[in-house]
């Protein structure tokens, strides 16, 4: 019988963060949610085709993700950044990203769908 995660996994948000964030107001979570998904997937698809300006949509994805608690995107852009800063190959870590920002996606999805 495997053992349970030492870090409980529920998702690609911190729940109590992104409740914290907008006082718990449910219709406020939603719209930054929503704003947070249509920036996120425009950021993304940037990201991806590595144009010169890279580390700043980064930077900007990794700190809205970090308002909203996504921080499986932080870390992932973060990873991201790193890698650009230091000229090592960023494959993993743009792959990464990306993975984090399509979970999330859904995740969001099914919220304003259930709302």
């Amino acid at each position: 019988m495997p053992s349970p995660p030492l870090v409980p996994d529920d998702g690609p948000f911190d729940v109590d963060h992104l409740k914290r964030m907008t006082m718990g107001d449910a219709s406020l979570e939603q719209e930054v949610l929503a704003m947070f998904a249509a920036q996120a997937s425009d950021l993304i698809e940037k990201i991806v085709k590595m144009p010169t300006n890279v580390g700043e949509l980064t930077h900007k994805l990794r700190g809205s993700a970090e308002a909203i608690g996504a921080f499986r995107i932080t870390d992932a852009a973060e990873w991201l950044e790193n890698m650009l800063r230091d000229k090592s190959d960023s494959t993993e870590a743009l792959m990464t990203l990306t993975d984090a920002v399509l979970e999330a996606r859904e995740e969001i999805d099914g919220i304003l769908r259930r709302s």
